[in-house]
């Protein structure tokens, strides 16, 4: 309603063809836009906030609510353009002529910048009173306010064809005085539309400043924008997803064909002297200029009033949302009829301080940013929920697709820059800093975001694309099923995995012992949201996969095949090791759970007491690490990681300086003992990882080489090297005789209890190289202590020991024999992990 008052300036300025281009691209901006309104009005109920409720309830609240304080700031500025607008039409009317210190005839009003703020400021009350009483009597005011407007413009329309050609004199402040220019109405004339066809920017009379391509397009925009005031009102209309489509689409298409119309008018019949320099020109040549003149100043007062009552709705929205917290807790009141009366109060103060801006133009640019950001950003919710392609989203508005929702976003910023580069660039700094506030501060909310929509969408595109047949060694990475029982025992054995996974799929498993047939629901369910807190407790990056089963053996067998989704599944298992040491709750004394402010609200059991059964056996647990093996999974056993702090032996430990113990012989397996390997290099490589990860970089790797007499220690050495050198791994080797420790296996292998070894044994052990022994009391407890011994004595006592990890034997009797002799081996060695590698992963090659 507004721009027709504008139009000359459009005109005067840029001429027809740029003033015709401006609408263009202005249109097709808005245009854009109000299809992606249509569609995001009719996917659902709509509520009070019209495009700040869009977008907050499509991208989330910190999208949502950076961009409501922009959009607020923006219908804001907006009113008090157009109460500054009406001003100036009013002095230009009834103000005292510059030069003059006493007015004549309805000339009376004095001019200044205090005057023209107190006109402005009795005009803004107005609008409040307006605003306060309610929408439904806004509603009635607009409807009168359009008749008058439409009958004004029907007497402009037949005033260019009536009006005979006439000169209207201008009187432009000069100095301390004015001077006197004269404008002509041609009537239609071929030379009138050619003289106007280029563009001839030359200085606003009312600023002082030199118009542009840009600034007159700022300023021609914020006319455009009053389209959208429909969806601003979306809490007050009955039946907002049927009324803003079809309120906002008809109002685009008759805005434009009556602005092309007038910008052609105008051209065809008045002089660019009187356009540029009497913006209140259509007044001069109306046929009927008092009805001209109530119709310039009920359109004015129209957007003004459509903007504050907008700024108050979305301020009310905001407010109601709770982003905020207490800053925005005043705005909430309302009115017995539901008028959010505070809302309106503080808006109007806000328009009230704009004021003191004193010149249209000079805000001008400002709100077209603005406007222009938050039309991007309407049109990113509408391209995200198309992206996303969720089954929800089916709007009953079809007329868009993601290539328009895209063109509004690059036309939007296009024209941000090209309006006021430093403009854009404070705006879009402005919106970063709230959006970054809004993340770390605002509550979390249950309306759906659509990052984690996008997030699936990519994520299985791309894990169709992860194809495991050109998997390749050199880019081999640990992908971690962790079994857990109860993380009150094992809190720091999910941190220490998370340093061990090397950006690789770490997942937390557990087995309940229940069946399913016998209970009323899964109680899986309930769980979940524990195990997850427990993931952003202790800020490890992992997933959590639950069970049921009626043993752990056959649970852990369930997440070994199930686990994890096509290119993503888990290549090594974990566990704590088997051992009667009583489980200690770490979780209360972990630093995540420490602070003074946090309670530990994870609704997991308490341990299990040291007297209580434990709930697999012996012989159930090694059968896990040998079903592991079957299934070509790597397994780590990990025993007494809980007494690991990395805070206190990696970062405050000065000297010596931590280190991490390397082992890679079978120490159960003395006489067919290799460093070379799958299991040996596979146990360098985790290593490698775990040194390689942020808390472990102060570590140092010591590999120790076990010789014999006479075994040429040296050549061994040198071969270690060079394959530590081609594998690029950084460590301390270090030579340990051990014949005291072979000479009592060897010792028990002369004279074996139960009479001498069968030759199908032997030569399984001849075969399997990494095996446990065939026979496996030719391994005595003598033997394997002094073993555990050897490994103690290599100090100062490490951060952390790995072990070689020999392979159950293939006689299930054998298994709690097997689990008694890695208890020896690592008795007392503090925090240690026993590996056994099954597959490949290093690589020479580039």
């Amino acid at each position: 309603a507004s721009l027709p008052i504008l139009a000359g300036f459009v005109v005067g300025h840029a001429g027809l063809l740029q003033a015709l281009a401006m609408f263009a691209v202005a249109y097709f901006i808005i245009g854009l836009t109000v299809l992606s309104v249509c569609a995001i009005a009719t996917n659902g109920a709509l509520d009070a906030g019209g495009a700040y409720y869009m977008i907050s309830r499509a991208l989330g609240p910190e999208f949502g609510g950076s961009i409501g304080i922009m959009f607020f700031l923006a219908n804001v500025c907006g009113s008090a353009l157009y109460v500054l607008g009406l001003v100036e039409a009013v002095v230009d009317s009834f103000g005292i002529p510059p030069g003059q210190k006493a007015g004549t005839g309805v000339h009376v009003l004095p001019q200044s910048y205090w005057y023209e703020l107190l006109y402005g400021t009795v005009l803004l009350a107005l609008c409040l009173v307006v605003c306060l009483v309610g929408a439904s009597i806004y509603a009635k005011a607009t409807f009168i306010i359009f008749l008058i407007v439409a009958g004004v413009l029907g007497t402009i329309l037949v005033s260019f064809f009536a009006t005979r050609p006439t000169g209207v004199p201008i009187r432009l402040p000069h100095f301390n005085g004015s001077e006197i220019e004269n404008g002509s109405f041609t009537g239609f004339s071929f030379a009138t539309l050619q003289s106007n066809l280029g563009g001839g920017y030359g200085v606003d009379y009312t600023t002082g400043q030199i118009m542009s391509f840009g600034s007159v397009f700022a300023v021609m925009f914020n006319g455009c924008t009053g389209i959208m005031a429909g969806s601003n009102m979306s809490g007050d209309l009955k039946r907002p997803s049927y009324s803003i489509p079809r309120g906002t689409i008809s109002a685009v298409f008759f805005t434009y064909v009556v602005y092309n119309v007038l910008a052609f008018l105008m051209c065809a019949t008045c002089n660019r002297v009187l356009l540029q320099k009497d913006y209140g020109f259509l007044r001069d040549i109306s046929i009927f200029p008092p009805l001209v003149t109530v119709g310039i100043y009920a359109a004015t007062l129209s957007a003004a009033m459509s903007n504050l009552i907008g700024a108050s709705r979305i301020l009310y929205a905001l407010a109601r949302d709770d982003l905020f917290g207490r800053a925005l807790a005043l705005a909430k009141k309302t009115s017995a009829n539901g008028n959010p009366v505070m809302a309106v109060i503080i808006s109007w103060l806000v328009v009230q301080l704009v004021l003191f801006s004193g010149k249209l133009n000079t805000i001008a640019g400002v709100v077209t940013t603005f406007f222009l950001l938050v039309y991007a950003t309407i049109n990113l919710a509408c391209l995200a929920l198309e992206w996303a392609s969720a089954p929800n989203f089916r709007p009953t508005f079809r007329y868009f697709t993601w290539h328009t929702c895209l063109s509004g976003i690059i036309g939007c910023c296009l024209m941000m820059f090209l309006i006021s580069p430093v403009s854009a660039s404070v705006s879009l700094g402005f919106l970063l800093v709230l959006l970054l506030a809004l993340h770390y501060l605002s509550p979390s909310s249950t309306w759906g975001y659509i990052s984690q929509a996008l997030i699936f969408h990519q994520v299985r595109k791309y894990l169709l694309m992860l194809d495991v047949r050109k998997d390749h060694v050199k880019f081999w990475r640990p992908q971690i099923l962790l079994m857990v029982q109860n993380p009150r025992g094992s809190a720091r054995l999910i941190d220490f995995v998370n340093d061990l996974k090397k950006s690789g799929l770490y997942i937390l498993g557990h087995v309940e012992l229940q069946d399913l047939d016998t209970l009323p629901s899964d109680p899986l369910q309930p769980q979940q949201d524990s195990w997850l807190s427990l993931v952003d407790k202790l800020n490890v990056k992992a997933f959590v996969s639950l069970t049921l089963a009626p043993s752990v053996r056959h649970g852990v067998r369930q997440l070994l095949f199930t686990s994890g989704l096509g290119g993503m599944r888990p290549n090594t298992l974990v566990l704590g090791f088997y051992d009667d040491a009583a489980p200690q709750d770490g979780l209360a004394q972990h630093p995540a759970f420490t602070s003074p402010r946090e309670d530990v609200p994870l609704g997991f059991p308490p341990l299990r007491a040291p007297g209580d059964p434990k709930l697999l056996s012996a012989r159930e647990y090694v059968g896990i690490v040998a079903d592991a093996l079957k299934m070509l999974r790597n397994v780590l056993l990990a025993r007494e990681l809980e007494s690991l702090d990395k805070a206190w032996e990696l970062q405050w430990a000065l000297s010596p300086s931590p280190a991490i113990h390397v082992w890679p012989i079978n120490l159960l397996r003395p006489d067919s003992a290799r460093y070379a390997d799958t299991c040996s290099l596979f146990l360098l490589q985790m290593a490698c990882v775990l040194n390689m990860a942020r808390a472990w970089r102060q570590a140092h790797l010591r590999l120790f080489l076990c010789v014999e007499a006479g075994a040429m220690a040296h050549s061994q050495e040198e071969k270690l090297r060079q394959l530590l050198k081609d594998l690029r791994i950084q460590a301390q080797v270090h030579l340990v005789p051990w014949d005291a420790v072979t000479c009592l296996h060897w010792q028990s292998r002369q004279d074996p209890p139960g009479g001498p070894m069968p030759a199908r044994a032997l030569e399984e052990e001849k075969e399997g190289a990494v095996n446990f022994p065939a026979n496996a009391t030719q391994v005595s407890d003598e033997y394997v202590c002094a073993a555990n011994k050897l490994v103690l004595e290599q100090g100062p006592a490490p951060a952390l020991r790995f072990l070689y990890l020999p392979r159950p034997p293939a006689d299930t009797s054998l298994y709690p024999l097997y689990l008694h002799q890695l208890e020896l081996l690592t008795r007392g060695l503090g925090p240690t992990v026993l590996v056994h590698g099954v597959s490949a992963v290093t690589s020479t090659q580039l």
